[in-house]
C-alpha cells in the first residue's frame, strides 16, 4: 500500500517524499479529508495541442468540490470565516459569510472565467439532490485562478455537467494533487503550480483536532520561491518566463476544532503567513482569498429558532490552531508543485514541473 504522506494514490510523489523537512504532526492521510466529514472531488478536462483557437482548445482546467460535511451532511451549515490578503480574484458568498458568520453550501473552485457557471451549476446539483438541502437564497462559495496561460479560458469549455461530476466524485480519504480539477492549468512560482493538501493534528485538552488545508496554487515568480528556508528559485532559473508576480491562490482551512466565526476568520489570516513562508509577496495582481470553516457544533450555525449552543475553544488557547493552519498551508502548496509533471498548453506554452533531484541537491547544500 501507498505511504499517503510519500504519494499520491495515483503514485505521483509529495513533498515529503523529497526529504522537505515539516514541523508538526500530520493526519492520517496528510489532506483536508482528515478532518472527519471533509470530502474533495475533481472533474479534470486535458484535451487538445497547438495553437489556440478560441472555442476549440487547447483545454487545461478543470473544478474542484469540497463538501465540508460531505454528501451525508449537505445542507447542514458551518461556522466560517474568510479574510483576503490581496483582492485580485473572486470567492462568491464571502459577503454573507462576513455577514452571518456561516457556510451552507459546497465550496467549487475553477478558472477566472468559469466561476460563474461553477457557482450557478452548485446550486442547481443541489436542487437536483434535495431540495430541502437549498436555502430560498443559495449563496454559494466558488472561487478561481487564472489559467489562461495554458487553457483556451475564453472557450468556456467547464460545463455544468463538469461542475456536478467533481461534487459527485467527492470523496474522503487520501486524494489526489498536482494537475487535476481546478488546479490543471495553474502555475506556481512559474513550476506547474495546481492542487495540494495537507494537515496537522492539534492537541487541547486531552482531545485532538485536525487542520486541514486545500490550495489551488497559482502564484508568484521564480526567484521568490523558499523551500524548508533554501531559496530554491535562485538555483533554478531554467524555464522560467515572468517578469512580475502574475498568479493567485484559492485556500481553504477545514478544522473539527470547535471555534465561532471570528476566531475562524482569525484562522483565515493565517493563511497568508503560510503562503509566504514560500516566499510569495502577495503583488498587486493575485487574488489571495482565503476560508476556514469548522465542522463542530453540529446543528448550531443552522439553528432557527430557541437559544441554541455552541462550544469553543478560549481565544488565550488556540495559538497552536494558527501554527497548524501555517504549517498546513505551507506543506500543502509545496504538494501541488511537487505532485505534478511538465505541461504544454496552448501555443506550445511549457510550464516545467519542479524538479525533484535537483532539490533534494539545493536542501542537502544547505543542511536541510
Amino acid at each position: 500500500m501507498t505511504n499517503p504522506h510519500l504519494a499520491t494514490p495515483s503514485g505521483k510523489h509529495r513533498a515529503r517524499a523529497l526529504g522537505i523537512p515539516f514541523d508538526g504532526q500530520p493526519g492520517a492521510n496528510n489532506a483536508i479529508t482528515d478532518v472527519p466529514g471533509v470530502e474533495v472531488g475533481y472533474a479534470t478536462l486535458i484535451r487538445g495541442d497547438g495553437p489556440l483557437v478560441v472555442g476549440k482548445g487547447p483545454v487545461r482546467t478543470g473544478v474542484t468540490a469540497i463538501l465540508p460535511r460531505g454528501h451525508g451532511g449537505l445542507g447542514e451549515p458551518c461556522f466560517a470565516g474568510t479574510f483576503s490578503l490581496n483582492g485580485n480574484g473572486e470567492l462568491t458568498g464571502t459577503i454573507w459569510i462576513e455577514e452571518a458568520g456561516r457556510l451552507g453550501t459546497p465550496i467549487t473552485i475553477t478558472n477566472t472565467h468559469s466561476c460563474g457557471i461553477a457557482r450557478d451549476a452548485t446550486i442547481a446539483w443541489q436542487v437536483r439532490k434535495d431540495a430541502r438541502y437549498v436555502d430560498p437564497f443559495a449563496l454559494p462559495v466558488a472561487g478561481e485562478t487564472y489559467d489562461g496561460w495554458l487553457n483556451d479560458i475564453n472557450g468556456f469549455h467547464v460545463k455544468e455537467d463538469h461542475v456536478f461530476q467533481a461534487l459527485d466524485a467527492a470523496q474522503g480519504g487520501p486524494i489526489e494533487e498536482g494537475s487535476v480539477g481546478g488546479g490543471t492549468g495553474m502555475i506556481a512560482y512559474e513550476f506547474k503550480g495546481g492542487s495540494g493538501t495537507a494537515s496537522r493534528v492539534v492537541a487541547y485538552e486531552g482531545r485532538r483536532f485536525t487542520v486541514g488545508a486545500f490550495v489551488q496554487a497559482n502564484f508568484g515568480v521564480r526567484d521568490q520561491l523558499v523551500i524548508a528556508g533554501v531559496p530554491v528559485g535562485r538555483h533554478l532559473p531554467e524555464g522560467s518566463f515572468r517578469a512580475r508576480e502574475s498568479g493567485s491562490i484559492i485556500a481553504v482551512i477545514a478544522t473539527d476544532a470547535p471555534l465561532l466565526p471570528h476566531q475562524l476568520k482569525r484562522l483565515a489570516r493565517r493563511i497568508g503567513l503560510g503562503v509566504g513562508r514560500s516566499g510569495a509577496v502577495s503583488g498587486n495582481s493575485s487574488g489571495d482569498i482565503f476560508l476556514a470553516f469548522s465542522t463542530a457544533n453540529l446543528g448550531a450555525a443552522g439553528a432557527r429558532l430557541g437559544l441554541p449552543a455552541a462550544t469553543f475553544i478560549p481565544e488565550d488557547q488556540i495559538d497552536s490552531l494558527f501554527t497548524a493552519v501555517i504549517r498546513a498551508t505551507d506543506e500543502a502548496i509545496l504538494n501541488a508543485m511537487v505532485a505534478n509533471q511538465t505541461m504544454i498548453g496552448r501555443d506550445g506554452h511549457t510550464v516545467l514541473a519542479l524538479p525533484h533531484d535537483r532539490v533534494r541537491e539545493l536542501l542537502a547544500k544547505y543542511g536541510r
